[in-house]
């Protein structure tokens, strides 16, 4: 057959190129026969539907054109008719393809150089998916390289059998690469782009730190040791979380390593980042006290609803435990998922008689009583008049000095007071149009009410239409910190729950929604509950 290469150079070629490229032989051969085909329609027209066929193991060429079957023929050289399809197969019908012998050819050179390009744009695609299913089950992964370039602070790293890309925000601060180094990096994503698979390194993300420890420390490999959370200011400084499933292993130790061998050794990949290796517990107080180390901290104050703490330390430890603009405080933030608020004992103190005050001024006002019965009052605890007027009689004649007259006299003071302040918000919400109906939900106060109003929320299909968030407020973290939003009722004790229960009942008297919408979920939960058990 007059081909450009004899059968034998033919598959050689397939071989050679399939070993070079790492891409399955037929492949190849595919390719060169698509190339073939390719070069066949420019002789043979292309507008005729011509198949080539490469035999794998003796390299023989065939060319035929596929002529399919029809009742009537339009195009003659794409179609053949029904009866002369049966003189060559007596079971041929409408719909099949009878495949028509074609003479071998030559390939000239422009058919040549078009076949080339076919072959090298099916080799350079099947190299390129051989590329991504190769590296796509490596994400996550420490991936050792060699710098083959750098481009405008980005560093091209060649992997053997890929390129990688550290981009310069994914790079230690003041670290440099040269043409030729050796570099290790974490593989954080992996994604199938028009120009080739995109294979993202990193020397920042926390779990490169991870994944050194886990080469470094045995235990860690062993799943002895699990490391609970990371946070990085990298270059700088960072924190590890690590908690022992083995009581007889201490984890910090083991992270540490003999001398510190193993931490140096993490210390000396990351170029010298100070690693505070910190005990985790399920205590979030306990935990955020270890995270703020070497900050000794006198005394924290929980709020779990939005995730907050506050942390009193002594004046003099206050810059340790803050850090170096702000380093140590942040840091422990993210370890810990906490916001974490930082004050000294004598800020502490400050602003609990700030408090203090505030109360005691808040009872002579609204009771009519001297400083002196408002201090006794703020100091027993009471922090609002509500808690006065509606607490039981017993407590407040237990104070010392206060018999049953004078609580029962404090109590009438604090409840007309209250009646007062409704009797203003009233009137209040009715100059803001805001409807009866809304009193209909149960946990609404009228304050609340005037809330609503202020923000043109004033009937029961307006409220529907609220999202818990609206209500309650929300709170978005970015790089380890949080800021809240504020919503409508966040001046109001009300929990998340409580506003998701006003707003269904406000979907129910808007008629939004039955009670059959609301079992239904309920239903499917128990069925899946049970489907489970099974």
């Amino acid at each position: 057959m007059a081909v450009s290469a004899n059968r034998l150079e033919l598959l050689q070629i397939a071989d050679a190129v399939a070993r070079e490229k790492v891409i399955d032989r037929e492949i190849v051969l595919a390719a060169m026969a698509d190339a073939i085909q390719k070069a066949a329609r420019s002789r043979y027209g292309s507008e005729t539907n011509i198949r080539a066929d490469i035999n794998s193991k003796t390299g023989e060429i065939r060319l035929q054109r596929l002529l399919e079957v029809v009742e009537k023929v339009e195009d003659y050289s794409t179609q053949i008719a029904l009866e002369l399809a049966r003189d060559r197969n007596i079971e041929a019908k409408i719909g099949d393809f009878i495949a028509d012998p074609l003479p071998p050819m030559d390939f000239g050179r422009i058919a040549a150089q078009s076949a080339k390009q076919v072959i090298v744009q099916k080799v350079r695609e099947a190299e390129r998916d051989r590329q991504f299913d190769e590296f796509k089950d490596r994400v996550g992964e420490i991936i050792n390289g060699t710098v083959k370039r750098v481009e405008y602070g980005n560093v091209i790293v060649d992997l053997g059998r890929g390129e990688g890309i550290i981009r310069r925000d994914e790079m230690i601060p003041r670290e440099a690469f040269r043409y030729g180094d050796r570099v290790r990096a974490y593989v954080y994503d992996v994604r199938r782009e028009q120009r080739g698979p995109q294979i993202f390194l990193s020397r920042t993300h926390p779990q490169f730190m991870v994944k050194l420890f886990t080469m470094e420390v045995p235990e860690i490999y062993d799943g002895i040791i699990q490391i609970k959370s990371v946070a990085r200011d990298p270059g700088s400084r960072a924190k590890i979380a690590v908690i022992s499933n083995d009581s007889s292993i201490d984890p910090v130790g083991a992270c540490v390593g003999m001398r510190g061998s193993r931490v140096q050794a993490v210390v000396g990949e990351l170029q010298g980042e100070k690693i505070d290796i910190i005990p985790w517990s399920s205590d979030p107080a306990a935990f955020i006290v270890n995270a703020l180390q070497p900050a000794e901290v006198a005394k924290v104050v929980l709020d779990e609803d939005a995730e907050r703490i506050e942390v009193v330390v002594p004046d003099e430890q206050l810059s340790l435990a803050i850090g170096r603009r702000g380093q140590n405080v942040r840091l422990a933030s993210q370890l810990t998922g906490w916001d974490i608020d930082i004050m000294t004992e004598a800020e502490e103190s400050e602003r609990r008689q700030k408090e203090f005050n505030e109360r005691t001024n808040l009872f002579m006002d609204a009771l009519d009583v001297d400083e002196m019965v408002g201090q006794v009052l703020a100091s027993e605890g009471f922090a609002a008049v509500e808690e006065v007027a509606y607490v039981d009689l017993d407590e407040i004649t237990s104070i010392d000095g206060f018999d049953e007259d004078t609580a029962q006299e404090i109590q009438t003071r604090a409840r007309e007071y209250l009646e007062k302040i409704e009797a203003e918000m009233d009137a209040k919400r009715k100059e803001l149009g805001v409807a009866d109906e809304l009193r209909q939900i149960d946990g609404i106060t009228t304050q609340m009410m005037v809330a609503l109003g202020e923000d043109g929320i004033k009937t029961i299909e307006d409220f529907a239409g609220c999202a818990a968030d609206d209500l309650v407020g929300w709170s978005e973290r970015k790089d380890g910190e949080t800021k809240k939003f504020e919503g409508l009722f966040s001046k109001f004790d009300v929990s998340r729950a409580e506003a998701e229960n006003m707003i269904v009942q406000a979907r129910l008297s808007a008629g939004w929604i039955t009670q059959d919408d609301l079992a239904a979920p309920a239903e499917e939960e128990v069925a899946e509950e049970a489907g489970q058990a099974e």
